[in-house]
């Protein structure tokens, strides 16, 4: 059996960064404000390169996935996040520079309206989402946020000034800056799944210097969003024995079903579903008995919608697993989520890293 991990205040050995807390939430605010919608993953892949290549070897696959090997012994356990993040793309510039737009991966209309958003174009450009006045709304406007076909970007430009710096098929995201509520409670746009990423690299960290445990190989997954292809694509050139895949899911809160939520705070969610390898998720939730870690189960009696659905089935098969980070407004620019629940899940995956993972 390998050992435990023993957790400490700030270290540097190595060139392995230990994170305390606070440098954990700074790196989650920086995943979380960089652009990366489906198939336009660049800058933030470039962000994550930086924090993975000082303990790993950090490749990009030809499907724009980023993958890192971290060799040790014979099995090989693959840790992954997806570093997409929903958004809009140009569709149409109108006269007086508005913006037609369609939205790409799982954007609601719901909550668009009077949001300010980045046009990513030759350069940035700040846009507003239009929004009718109630003075001007009909009681049946008043009953229903506008679709898509209707939504319209004011970018504050003439159609002739707006095109020089925008083109059809450019990338949109809502623009809302990270910020911190009590109790280590933080909120912001994309932490769907910048969460799941900074949890794999801080788990990735914990496992660095120790050579007594499985090969783990990361997989910063593209295209989540619209359905999963580089959750396919990367899983299969990957070919890991077992799967660890982390993303967020629901937080309890007023207006949300408690029987289908976890809670802020009260550690990671381990995922039950028919499609999850049942011994893995049982031998996670036994690690954090024996550990002390928080967790929470989350039942599903059919897929997961998560990367975890493709990985499962990827190839051969692979045993995998699901942890998630509760969440609240999800799919919004005020996604919250607790810091610890980040960290928990984070040691949880490297007790079962170093406990040499499943039936070792």
């Amino acid at each position: 059996m390998c050992p435990s991990l023993s957790y400490g205040s700030s270290a540097r050995r190595k060139g392995t960064v230990i994170l305390e807390m606070e440098d954990l939430k700074k790196m989650i605010f920086e995943l979380s404000e960089a652009n990366g919608t489906p198939g336009e993953e660049n800058e933030i892949s470039d962000i994550i390169e930086k924090y993975v290549s000082g303990f790993a070897e950090v490749k990009k696959d030809k499907f724009g996935n980023v993958t890192a090997d971290m060799p040790a012994g014979e099995k090989t356990v693959l840790l992954d996040a997806h570093m997409d993040r929903i958004g809009m793309i140009v569709t149409h510039i109108e006269d007086g520079g508005f913006l037609r737009v369609a939205k790409c991966g799982g954007m609601d209309a719901r909550v668009l309206a009077a949001q300010d958003v980045t046009v990513w174009g030759k350069q940035p450009v700040y846009g507003v989402v239009t929004s009718t006045p109630p003075h001007l709304s009909t009681a049946e406007d008043a009953k229903k946020a506008k679709d898509f076909d209707d939504i319209l970007i004011d970018t504050g430009l003439e159609k002739s000034e707006a095109e020089k710096l925008i083109s059809q098929g450019d990338r949109i995201t809502v623009k809302c800056p990270h910020g911190e509520l009590i109790n280590g409670r933080i909120f912001g746009a994309a932490l769907d799944d910048r969460a799941g990423c900074a949890v794999i690299i801080r788990a990735a960290q914990l496992v660095a210097e120790s050579k007594d445990r499985p090969s783990v190989k990361l997989l910063f997954s593209g295209q989540e969003e619209t359905g999963g292809d580089g959750a396919v694509t990367g899983s299969y050139n990957l070919d890991a024995d077992e799967c660890i895949s982390v993303d967020v899911s629901f937080a309890d809160a007023p207006d949300a079903p408690s029987d289908k939520c976890g809670k802020l705070g009260k550690g990671p969610m381990i995922g039950i579903a028919p499609v999850l390898n049942y011994k893995l998720s049982q031998r996670l939730k036994t690690l954090a008995e024996e550990k002390n870690i928080p967790y929470q189960l989350e039942l599903m009696g059919d897929s997961t919608g998560t990367n975890a659905d493709h990985i499962a089935i990827s190839k051969g098969g692979i045993k995998t697993g699901l942890v998630s980070v509760p969440q609240r407004n999800m799919h919004t620019g005020v996604e919250v989520i607790s810091v610890s629940d980040v960290e928990n899940s984070a040691k949880l995956i490297a007790e079962y890293i170093l406990g040499g993972g499943l039936d070792a």
